[in-house]
């Protein structure tokens, strides 16, 4: 993982997948699966009598069951929708044998004939777009379940416009998870040198969508070529437009400068609520009209609420000092109450231990070190590649210590998973010092990574793993759904963002500021006492 770049623009790169957003392969793919699965339904049909679950493959078989998917489990995907099961096989399989790897290597036989005889086509607007975010300085990457990438891209004359190629196979090689995971995308991202965060995901696939809104992408822009907008918004895009010639670099300006509503004014409204961008009329009319439900209706729509919430600046006021931040005794009673009506997890940057302790109520869910240590009433986690990492952080921690020792007010923070370098309390003066000597730090250790906090510096291990990541941890835990239940994450750090871009548009992300700023959450909260007030709200639907 590398650390954030700077940038004169708000936003560090864009990931474009290759089929149906780059190149027209998308028709010869789909082209390809039909003639494979037809095939081998019609073999079926001869050996086993004519079956009524064995219709022919169609166009909304490609987009629902292979598109966007490594070829393996697009065939399983496929053949499970008809009822059939096979054996697995291995990647080796000849593309005569029946099993899902040999249909999987037949298809690929038949897309490269095709591709040979018919070559391929590129879009336009997509070339157009992507040589104007390049002349800008933007990077540009592409990501693609495809083995075939790099023939496609080679084939059409454009891998020079690509700065790195995430394809099939370098995700067997790094052995990343397909989509909807975002592995990919993120390991795109992170060869560029950018953050997800400040980076966009293009796809033209529900699986794609899903895979840049689980990669904590900050802005996920869906391309409906085939009248699939409903179903992009639903699973994950922000935006959805027809054709690249749509969207232009200001508007993923205006995205990443949007704002969030102030929640309780919206709370007995009924509408839908839109964020507010400065982008045109036209570009605000393709944003998530799914995106932000009324709050009040989010609560009493009879989904059982799920509750994340983050500790300082929450739960409690910002304070000069860690130790400092205790919860009063108003918020600790109605938390308390609520975590008998409602699912609680306190997801924090400080130690699980620390927090756990602070909070006192016992069988909720704790998620501490930013959510590389969870533990749960039945569970428990510690990132495993974080823990690794320990012994450096120690070392660090003491480095930091010595050298930092003369600077007064500089507060050193061990959180065995990371260490925090707290500088509110210190002279402005020094601040460039003390962030020089963090750079510094993070730059010879390639297993770490910098986050910014408020006046706080922050050193983890680079490793993909988050707030967002372990919420999503901690509902497959429990077994939780978004569709069937109301998911809410309330924080109010540059660290919960994390976590906001993976609620938005299927959770309500509230984040806890006084003043009005830039963020990925729908909704904003001036203080915790407004949470407070959130809280005695939601007991009064459960």
């Amino acid at each position: 993982m590398v650390n954030n770049i700077g940038s004169k623009y708000n936003f560090e790169s864009v990931i474009f997948d290759l089929d149906g957003i780059v190149t027209k392969t998308a028709l010869v793919h789909s082209r390809a699966w039909k003639a494979v699965f037809d095939e081998y339904l019609d073999s079926l049909r001869s050996r086993e009598g004519k079956d009524k679950n064995l219709q022919e493959f169609t166009g909304q078989d490609y987009l629902k069951y292979v598109d966007g998917k490594p070829r393996y489990e697009g065939v399983k995907s496929f053949l499970e929708s008809r009822g059939i099961n096979i054996s697995y096989g291995d990647p080796g399989d000849s593309p005569d044998k029946e099993s899902v790897c040999g249909i999987g290597n037949r298809k690929n036989q038949k897309f490269l004939e095709i591709l040979k005889k018919d070559g391929v086509e590129v879009y336009p607007s997509t070339i157009k777009l992507i040589k104007n975010l390049r002349d800008a300085g933007i990077k540009i990457g592409v990501a693609s379940s495809s083995k075939n990438c790099k023939h496609v891209l080679d084939s059409a004359g454009i891998a020079q416009l690509f700065e790195t190629r995430v394809d099939g196979v370098v995700s067997s090689e790094l052995g990343l998870e397909g989509k909807p995971e975002g592995d990919i995308f993120v390991t795109a991202s992170f060869n560029l040198g950018a953050s997800p965060a400040n980076s966009v995901v293009v796809e033209d696939a529900v699986s794609g969508v899903s895979a840049g809104r689980n990669g904590g992408f900050g802005m996920v822009l869906g391309v409906a070529r085939e009248e699939n907008m409903k179903g992009l918004f639903e699973n994950g895009a922000d935006v959805v437009v027809k054709d690249l010639s749509e969207i232009s670099i200001e508007d993923i300006i205006a995205w990443f400068n949007r704002i969030p509503a102030p929640f309780f004014k919206f709370w007995d409204s009924s509408s839908q609520i839109h964020l507010k961008t400065t982008g045109q009329k036209s570009f605000k009319d393709k944003i998530n009209p799914y995106y932000t439900r009324c709050s009040k209706a989010a609560f009493a729509e009879g989904a059982k609420t799920v509750l994340f919430l983050d500790y300082d600046g929450t739960l409690t006021p910002i304070v000069d000092r860690p130790e400092l931040a205790v919860m009063s005794e108003e918020m600790r009673k109605v938390l308390k109450i609520l975590c008998e009506k409602v699912i609680v997890a306190v997801v924090s940057g400080r130690m699980r231990e620390d927090v756990e302790k602070l909070v006192g109520i016992e069988d909720i869910f704790y998620a501490g070190s930013h959510g590389f240590d969870i533990k749960g009433p039945n569970f428990s986690l510690v990132q495993p590649k974080a823990e690794k990492v320990i012994p450096l952080i120690s070392k660090i921690i003491g480095e930091l210590s010595e050298q930092l020792r003369q600077i007064e007010g500089v507060i050193i923070e061990d959180k065995k998973l990371s260490a925090a370098i707290h500088y509110r309390l210190a002279e402005k003066s020094k601040l460039p010092f003390i962030e020089k000597l963090v750079k510094e730090i993070v730059k010879e250790n390639e297993s770490l990574r910098l986050m910014r906090g408020k006046k706080v510096f922050e050193i983890l291990p680079a490793i993909d793993w988050n707030k967002g990541k372990a919420i999503r941890w901690i509902m497959k835990a429990l077994n939780l759904s978004w569709d069937k239940n109301s998911i809410v994450y309330i924080g109010d750090d540059t660290t919960d963002e994390d976590a906001f871009r993976v609620l938005r548009s299927r959770g309500m992300p509230i984040l806890v500021s006084e003043e009005i700023k830039t963020s990925s959450a729908d909704f904003y909260l001036s203080s915790p006492e407004e949470v407070r007030l959130l809280f005695e709200k939601v007991l009064s639907f459960t």
